[in-house]
């Protein structure tokens, strides 16, 4: 492929990689736990929206900038920290729980848009996945190469798509495992205030991840 050395063990260590649990897994998991199939692949589109801006990022040499900047990367990481928090701290507060099948048209809609939207922010304001990205691909790309970010992007949309098959898959399986309790309103509390507690604890470790 065009600029693009050994590709097919690309594709198997980018699968492994996705395999491996992370902070985005944690998140579509929580959502598909506590919110249900719809939530948990809206959260894993969100995602792959992330991945995709990353992507461009690094194609295009932005990425490198965060790398280099402590401040930078450190505004960033406290920022998308205090996100996943808030996202937190509201579903342990928020006695309500999703259905997308009830309701006006409306609400069903700002609900599928603020999953969407904050999906798209945890993985955006994590400047680990920034940094992965400008580490990972580059071990991949021709040096001899004359133009870098056609190789960038096609290696960037590949592990995209094989992360967002797999959390897919993820997130429908979990959502179905937890249906019957989802249906009991007590134990829907219990599981959003669960997830709620994990998003919490998610949101501290980013905080306390140290740059490498």
């Amino acid at each position: 492929m065009t600029g693009i050395n050994h590709f097919e063990t690309f594709l198997l260590a980018g699968i492994l990689l996705n395999l491996t649990p992370g902070n985005d897994t944690i998140f579509i998991l929580t959502k598909s736990i506590s919110q249900g199939r719809q939530a948990g692949i809206l959260s894993v589109l969100g995602i792959a929206t992330g991945s995709i801006i990353h992507t461009l990022f690094a194609a295009f040499g932005l990425s490198i900038i965060i790398a280099k900047s402590v401040l930078l990367f450190n505004i960033i990481k406290y920022v998308g920290a205090g996100y996943i928090a808030y996202i937190g701290i509201k579903m342990l507060l928020d006695k309500s729980k999703l259905d997308f099948t009830q309701g006006n048209t409306q609400t069903t809609r700002n609900a599928v848009i603020k999953i969407y939207r904050d999906a798209v922010l945890t993985n955006v304001l994590n400047p680990k996945v920034a940094m992965f990205f400008i580490a990972f691909l580059p071990q991949f790309i021709d040096p001899a190469a004359k133009a870098h970010v056609l190789p960038f992007i096609t290696l960037g949309l590949t592990i995209t798509t094989t992360g967002t098959i797999w959390c897919i898959i993820l997130a429908i399986f979990s959502a179905e495992i937890f249906s019957k309790l989802r249906s009991h309103e007590k134990f829907s509390t219990y599981l959003n205030k669960t997830c709620g507690a994990v998003l919490v604890g998610l949101g501290v470790k980013l905080a306390l991840t140290e740059r490498k």
